[in-house]
């Protein structure tokens, strides 16, 4: 059957939301950053409050405008922030109470800065957003289960979160999984860092789930570049060798209008895909790069990083419930086991150790140079590219 969607660019407007009480004094920090104790500087605050785990999410890059970082009161800025979200919710949103804050990520233009520059602004974005999370577990986390998810320069985010704080026993412990999706993670960068676990498999939890699509003759992309090799995880298998999927594993690859929640148009058994195991990239079979054009300078035509979750969205959206269910039947197991008494810890010496490590981490994670593994690629506002990429196109179903 053939189906042809009309141009569909639609803008999500702000969400009425339910906030416990916060302060309205001093919605800024000295230095500018959000105070997370507002409820201005959150963009999900506890929605979902009914579900048994939670999700932090990071939004992707959306100021096509500035000529450095994001302004979090810029109300267009905040509505295409919201709206970048809320195109992405449908893959947690009915397993986990969702969290997401405001953060001066950096802009577009931010990306043509010399690399010390760029990681600059970037290490300034990520204040934000540890700020942000370091708020979130001081007040609402209570032991609770957590994934984080993030796309592109989201993903950046909360690959530093993980780098910063999940190598604490505790939280880690409480980790279900980490979904970085859009952005690639070298061996050399992981082999620093070895409380950072990958997915094996559909189950495991405590891991990070990460890939980044492009067609099978794409040999060089900023996202996997020629000569490295990145971790990935084929979401239709769950294997992490070569093993192709078919298309008919594909439950439904989901396209929404423009920064809205409603699905446009799905369609089951999109494509297939396999990784490439001398690059990691996720190669995606069964579509063509003129339906799915690069739509990004930034990007060579083959590379369908704009796509990454959307192509398998129905997918993502299963096993972010199978791994919760994975992660409480592991936790029902640990309470009937004895109890053990852990030393105390030189409370000094580990704010120290976290300090060092934040900082030893976003250099090893962030502002990489043009055409290294894991270079933070924005998918920004770009409303013409994802209108047309998402909205205009001929499939036969």
């Amino acid at each position: 059957m053939s189906i042809k969607l009309k141009a569909s660019i639609l803008i999500s407007s702000a969400l009425m939301l339910s906030f416990p009480a916060f302060s309205s004094l001093n919605c800024y920090a000295e230095d500018g950053a959000p105070d997370y104790s507002d409820a201005k500087y959150w963009a999900y605050f506890s929605e979902g409050a009914d579900k048994k785990a939670d999700v932090f999410f990071v939004a992707p890059t959306v100021d096509t405008d500035d000529e450095a970082m994001m302004s979090v009161d810029d109300e267009k800025n905040r509505s295409n922030f919201l709206g970048a979200l809320e195109m992405e919710r449908g893959i947690v949103d009915g397993t986990a109470r969702m969290y997401a804050p405001y953060y001066r990520q950096i802009s577009l233009k931010s990306y043509e800065l010399p690399e010390a520059e760029r990681e600059e602004l970037l290490q300034a974005a990520y204040a934000d957003v540890s700020a942000a999370f370091s708020y979130y577990l001081e007040n609402e986390n209570n032991g609770r289960p957590v994934m984080l998810f993030g796309f592109s320069q989201g993903a950046d985010m909360c690959c530093r979160l993980l780098g910063e704080y999940f190598d604490d026993e505790k939280l880690g412990s409480q980790l279900v999984a980490a979904y970085i999706i859009g952005w690639g993670i070298s061996e050399e960068r992981a082999a620093g860092y070895p409380h950072l676990k990958f997915a094996q498999g559909e189950k495991d939890t405590g891991v990070i789930v990460s890939f980044d699509c492009e067609a099978p003759d794409v040999t060089d992309t900023l996202m996997c570049p020629a000569g490295v090799k990145t971790y990935s995880i084929n979401p239709l298998n769950w294997r992490t060798d070569d093993a192709p999927a078919d298309k008919s594993l594909n439950k439904g690859a989901c396209f929404m209008g423009l920064y809205s929640k409603e699905i446009a148009n799905e369609i089951p058994a999109l494509c297939g895909c396999y990784i490439d195991t001398g690059r990691g990239a996720l190669k995606v079979t069964d579509v063509s790069r003129e339906d799915y054009p690069a739509g990004l300078a930034l990007f060579p035509e083959g590379s369908y990083h704009l796509y990454d979750y959307q192509f398998f969205f129905r997918n993502l959206q299963e096993n972010a419930a199978v791994r919760l269910d994975a992660y409480n039947s592991a936790a029902e197991e640990v309470t009937t086991a004895p109890e053990t008494t852990a030393p105390a810890q030189n409370t000094t010496t580990a704010t120290a150790s976290s300090t060092a490590k934040q900082t030893t981490f976003a250099k090893a994670a962030g502002s990489p140079k043009t055409g290294d593994a894991g270079a933070v690629l924005p998918l920004s506002a770009i409303a013409l590219a994802i209108g047309t990429a998402f909205a205009l196109r001929r499939k036969e179903v």
